[in-house]
């Protein structure tokens, strides 16, 4: 390649397809944690096989009681999706595939004999495990979403047990904006002074309670999962919240807010954690938090189809606004492309083009080796529309707009 400059189809792709194995990943959004908080650090295939994706699935061809499965150890779950989507049924969803990419990418023949793959995952060293995972995947830093309220991860942060700098911190924080009315008796619990009407004096404790969490675990960012109804301003407590609380507090750490947008929870209770879905959202809300406070930072992302070209709109008219992956249901590879496309087409590079949302550790590499296959086709198309209108594309070029959508953007606009 003369003077750095690409020439042809198959050095881009070369070129492209190098770099985004050689770069290094930030997932900015999982539910992962470290071997060090224990119980919550889930891996194996009896933890990948009961993730909600395939329990909602499999009960679709279930006929049994919703009971009937939860009363079921966890084997015993993973046997019975296994049978039904793996050995009733091809492997053919997102979902499943993911499984056996995992097995291919992690070299555990692939059986139809479940126990087979359980014996490959067997008596491995957990932390020795992890980094293979993470050096597989690629993924050099995991944001994970940590939960204040939940008090099996609570006692981790009390004993000052975290220890592993390859992990990063987000504070999640729903129950304060969604459900403040359940949400004071648990604030109270933890030694703060709040009423259910958010007067002066709870505004206060709510702030003390902010700065001491951001202390404690000093998060990369605030995390908020919102309904598809959230609407802002409104007369309620999440108004008052977000105004006199969140966001004070944010701006005085200098942390962005991350805003997830659109779930519709528990549309099917029986199936607890499998039971949520998408909804389509205002765009006003998004719209007032942009403009009414120029200066904090909002991460973004939409959990459905029909809100990303609104989303993507909106992120061209405010700078503090940052969008970031293809969420939940649409993380899937016909969707993933359709919106990394038109991101691309009316973003040019200013975005995050995706983040796992694991929960279950080996899901790393499933989710980013499908995701980067749809990154190298869109960017190889990018490059070949370059050359044909005569702009020399430099090896150089490629590799830095690879490093901003893996990991650069991340880093500049949380820490810019």
């Amino acid at each position: 390649m003369g003077n750095n400059t690409v020439k042809s189809r198959s050095e881009i792709r070369d070129v492209v397809a190098q770099g985004i194995q050689d770069t290094k990943i930030i997932d900015v959004h999982t539910h992962l944690f470290p071997p060090s908080f224990g119980e919550l650090c889930l891996y194996g295939i009896d933890e990948l096989l009961t993730y909600h994706y395939l329990i909602s699935e499999a009960f679709l061809w279930l006929d049994i009681p919703y009971e009937s499965f939860w009363k079921m150890s966890k084997r015993e779950q993973a046997d019975l999706i296994w049978e039904t989507l793996f050995l009733q049924n091809s492997p053919v969803s997102e979902a499943a595939q993911g499984i056996l990419t995992i097995l291919d990418e992690l070299n555990v023949p692939v059986s139809k004999n479940l126990d087979d793959v359980r014996r490959a995952f067997d008596q491995r060293d957990v932390d020795e495990y992890i980094s293979r995972v993470m050096h597989v995947s690629n993924v050099e830093e995991i944001v994970m979403t940590n939960d204040p309220f939940d008090p099996a991860e609570r006692q981790y942060w009390e004993k000052g047990e975290m220890g592993d700098d390859r992990f990063r911190s987000a504070l999640r924080l729903d129950p304060l904006v969604n459900d403040w009315d359940h949400t004071v008796a648990l604030v109270r619990e933890m030694g703060y002074e709040v009423d259910e009407r958010v007067d002066r004096r709870t505004v206060k404790s709510l702030q003390q309670f902010l700065k001491d969490w951001i202390e404690k675990i000093h998060p990369l960012y605030v995390a908020l999962s919102l309904p598809h109804t959230f609407t802002f301003p409104e007369r309620g407590s999440s108004t008052r919240i977000l105004e006199e609380c969140l966001i004070p507090i944010c701006e005085q750490y200098e942390l962005p807010m991350a805003l997830m947008v659109g779930t519709k929870r528990q549309v099917n209770p029986d199936l607890k954690l499998a039971g949520d879905m998408a909804g389509r959202a205002d765009m006003a809300a998004l719209e007032n938090l942009c403009r009414q406070y120029p200066h904090q930072k909002f991460l973004v992302t939409m959990l459905s189809r029909e809100n990303q070209y609104e989303l993507i709109t909106l992120s061209r008219k405010f700078r503090n606004l940052m969008i970031f992956g293809c969420w939940w249901f649409l993380n899937t590879p016909y969707l993933v492309e359709e919106i990394t496309r038109m991101r691309f087409q009316l973003l040019g590079n200013r975005f995050i083009p995706q983040h796992s949302d694991c929960r279950v550790f080996e899901q790393l590499i499933y989710k980013w080796k499908h995701t980067k296959h749809i990154l190298e086709n869109l960017l190889m198309e990018h490059y070949e529309q370059l050359l044909k209108k005569g702009w020399p594309v430099e090896v150089s070029d490629i590799r830095n707009d690879i490093e901003k959508l893996l990991r650069g953007n991340v880093l500049h606009f949380i820490n810019s």
